[in-house]
């Protein structure tokens, strides 16, 4: 199978793509120089197929660089292909000399890659007929739908669709809006080869280790449907143990006690005894039944989760079922528990001690502020009247400290949507601080008054602050958007000024004020188009939430000049044409917001060269081969839009200066007729431009002046029509008629003007702007300057 890539832009199908493949032009810049300098005068270039696979696969390029706009654009322009392609057609002459002429070159349409959307993003999906039948199916993710022959190929064309007219009685011009879902690649089977390629596949066709693969997917898959089929039988228990606390705790989760997504997991069918799992759980950990004591876990008011109360003897005679509705109010699949294991002296397995309601679980964390490290140390039994001060020689020992060390203990409340962690009196009873099962105690050492070392968090608040506000940031250029350039790890509390700061000082910038930072849209994967504005947001979680979604990645730009200072100003692209030479140049043009269409022309006079030292310029509004505004002086440029428009700079030409009363100045635009659903459509292309006209001037004197300004040779020329374009509707003119009493209008622009149109071929080479461009595709070559 081969990919081909084909132009959409300037051809109308198909067999235009194949023709502009094959078109033999003149070589011209450097190859021709060189084709001249080794003899060859008349050297051509073209290309040839020397032959076309069983399956060709065309790729059609929807998608291209505009270099006037500085972006990647999609070309939604109607595009037709046939059901059945010929290769062979006009006596082969896509086929070189060599090929083999015996083998039939005919193709029939197998599917359709169709691409919905722009070129930010977008969807695919396909039409494939896997038999050639006349039934077209539709693949869009995993809904296939049978589908008719026109879905498949016309409302695939792209191009323009119409509205229905609202009051079809009254004569009201249609309105058409452009398909942005339109055919992107296109499969053909060359039909002496389809019973080859269109054949049954016997399960030997398939490779060893494809039909291994495809035995174990089914086997999965099959587990699953029968999972799922049968989990209304079952109830999820997960175990949660000390061990799971040591290991999580410091590493995995720094709040709460333990991630139930990683403890052990326990599949039991509803009807199955309580006192018969437990069995399965002394198998499990080698823990025998009567050692072990379950504790049901209960989410907070504060939306914290900490194991509530053991379960008693007549729940545990309860079958698993029974005791998951009785203690999961929230409807939840899981049951979730602790189990509770004592150890004695000999670190010997003892029946968990009896509990009043005066005995309280707490659950013990130390924080090292040396290390900056928090881990859980175990858990102990107190009584509610007594204080913390009492067990303080067992905390000591928990942590492996001497055991007169002062520590300061801090009760862990809750962390979201803030940390609340608040120093513990160790002389007020427990009762009185509102302790209960299943609350978090954490320690530290009492900071020394006469220390002389200085850490990042000296207190177990401040720590827990900077863990629950952290922030991992994937920095990537603006320019190399695609891959992460450098990570720093941040606070969502740091300020504006304390990203730029860090990232300056990660590149070594002296100035953090040259940073700009633009923002990550999480649907589309890129740079939003507008950059952070400088101090417009407070924090760093503000630049990192694009709606409701939440990304880690920002990226970076390095100025000239620092922002604050830029963005008082407005920065245009703005491509000079010069006007004796075949090439646009763009410049980048930085003024004051306040500044005016005036000062952009002064500003541009001193980058470019004119024509001669006293040449006026004026500064023009193009859209799709259209001019659209002349800028007065006057305007500001505060809100003209150079990302959708493109500005364009020329000189005043001395006939426009000096316009007569009889004088008209008029709009001339290229363009190409293509026929599309039973309707012809114009298409502009190429650099549109003015031209004066006198009363009474004929055709014939106008074609005069127009080849001379476009340097087209007689052969060409004689080929080019002429017409009087209204409402995009073309009235031919002939050599006599008189061109001033078609445009009795002034001042007509957008979707109602009228413009003297020149029909001829559009030659313009795949790239629209490549430097060794034929001068007679009437679209400059283009250099960018900053």
């Amino acid at each position: 199978m081969t990919d081909l890539q084909l132009d959409v832009k300037g051809c109308r199908d198909v067999y235009a793509s194949f023709d502009k493949y094959v078109e033999v032009e003149p070589l011209e810049g450097d190859n021709k120089y060189h084709a001249e300098n080794h003899g060859l005068q008349d050297a051509k270039k073209g290309v040839l197929f020397i032959d076309f696979p069983p399956v060709l696969q065309l790729q059609l390029k929807r998608f291209e660089y505009d270099f006037m706009r500085d972006t990647m654009v999609k070309i939604n322009d109607r595009y037709e292909f046939p059901l059945q392609l010929d290769l062979d057609r006009d006596n082969g002459k896509y086929l070189s000399p060599e090929a083999d002429r015996s083998v039939r070159n005919l193709y029939t349409l197998h599917s359709v890659l169709v691409h919905s959307g722009g070129v930010h993003g977008g969807h695919y999906y396909a039409f494939i007929r896997p038999t050639l039948s006349d039934q077209w199916y539709k693949f869009d993710d995993e809904r296939v739908t049978k589908e008719d022959m026109k879905r498949a190929l016309e409302e695939q064309y792209g191009g323009e669709e119409e509205l229905p007219q609202t009051n079809p009685g009254f004569n009201n011009t249609p309105f058409k809006f452009t398909k942005y879902s339109n055919a992107y690649m296109l499969v053909y089977i060359r039909e002496s080869d389809k019973d080859k390629i269109i054949c049954n596949v016997d399960e030997k066709d398939i490779a060893e280790h494809l039909r291994m693969r495809l035995k174990k997917e089914q086997e999965e898959k099959e587990d699953k449907r029968r999972y799922k089929a049968q989990a209304h039988l079952y109830t999820i228990i997960k175990v949660a143990r000390d061990e799971d606390l040591k290991e999580q705790i410091g590493r995995d989760i720094y709040f709460d006690l333990v991630d139930h997504d990683k403890v052990s997991s326990f599949r039991i069918q509803k009807q199955t005894p309580f006192n018969v799992f437990k069995e399965d759980v002394a198998k499990e950990f080698n823990i025998p039944v009567q050692f072990q004591r379950f504790w049901v876990w209960a989410k907070r008011q504060n939306h914290t989760y900490r194991p509530n109360r053991p379960l008693t003897p007549q729940e545990e005679a309860q079958s698993v079922g029974q005791l998951k509705e009785a203690s999961n109010k929230t409807h939840n699949a899981e049951l979730k528990l602790f189990l509770e294991v004592e150890l004695g002296m000999d670190l010997r397995l003892i029946a968990p001690p009896e509990k009043t309601k005066e005995d309280i679980l707490l659950f013990f964390k130390l924080y090292d502020p040396e290390k900056g490290e928090l881990r859980y140390v175990g858990r102990l039994f107190v009584k509610s009247s007594g204080k913390p001060i009492e067990i303080v020689g067992k905390l000591n020992q928990m942590a492996g400290f001497a055991p007169d060390e002062e520590i300061e203990l801090y009760e862990e409340i809750k962390f979201e949507p803030c940390v609340m962690c608040e120093h513990l009196d160790k002389r007020t009873s427990f009762r009185m601080s509102q302790i209960e099962d299943g609350d978090i105690i954490c320690f530290q050492k009492s900071p020394s008054l006469e220390s002389d070392e200085e850490y990042r968090y000296p207190e177990l608040p401040s720590f827990l602050e900077y863990v629950h506000n952290r922030q991992i940031v994937h920095f990537r250029s603006l320019e190399k958007s695609k891959e992460d350039d450098f990570c720093l790890e941040l606070s969502k509390l740091h300020t504006y000024d304390d990203v730029v700061e860090k990232v300056a000082e990660h590149i070594g910038l002296d100035d953090p004020s040259k940073i700009r930072l633009t923002t990550h849209n999480c649907y589309s994967q890129t740079p939003k188009p507008q950059p952070v504005k400088y101090r417009g947001v407070d924090h760093l979680s503000d630049m990192l939430v694009h709606y409701n979604q939440t990304t880690d990645i920002l990226y970076y730009e390095v100025l000239d000049i620092p922002l604050p200072e830029l963005q008082g100003l407005k920065n245009l692209k703005v491509a000079f044409h010069h006007a004796n030479k075949d090439e646009a140049v763009i410049h980048n043009i930085r003024l004051p917001k306040q500044s005016t269409v005036g000062d952009v022309i002064n500003e541009l006079k001193t980058k470019v060269e004119l024509s001669h030292p006293n040449a006026e310029l004026r500064l023009l509004e193009v859209f799709y081969h259209k001019i659209y505004k002349i800028f007065p002086p006057s305007e500001k440029i505060e809100n003209i839009n150079d990302q959708y428009w493109t500005l364009r700079a020329e000189e005043i030409p001395e006939e426009e200066k000096n316009l007569g009363p009889h004088d008209r100045l008029i709009h001339v635009y290229h363009f190409t007729k293509e026929s599309a659903q039973n309707q012809m459509q114009v298409q502009n292309f190429g650099e549109p431009f003015f031209l004066v006209i006198h009363e009474g001037e004929t055709l014939a004197e106008v074609k005069v002046r127009i080849q001379k300004k476009l340097h087209v040779p007689d052969e060409e020329f004689a080929k080019w029509k002429f017409a009087f374009l209204s409402l995009g509707r073309p009235e031919y003119l002939q050599d006599s008629d008189v061109v001033f009493t078609r445009f009795q209008r002034r001042d007509v622009y957008g979707a109602w003007e009228q413009y003297l149109g020149l029909e001829h071929t559009d030659n313009t080479p795949k790239r629209s702007y490549a430097v060794n461009q034929n001068r007679h595709t009437f679209e400059k070559p283009v250099k960018i300057y900053n």
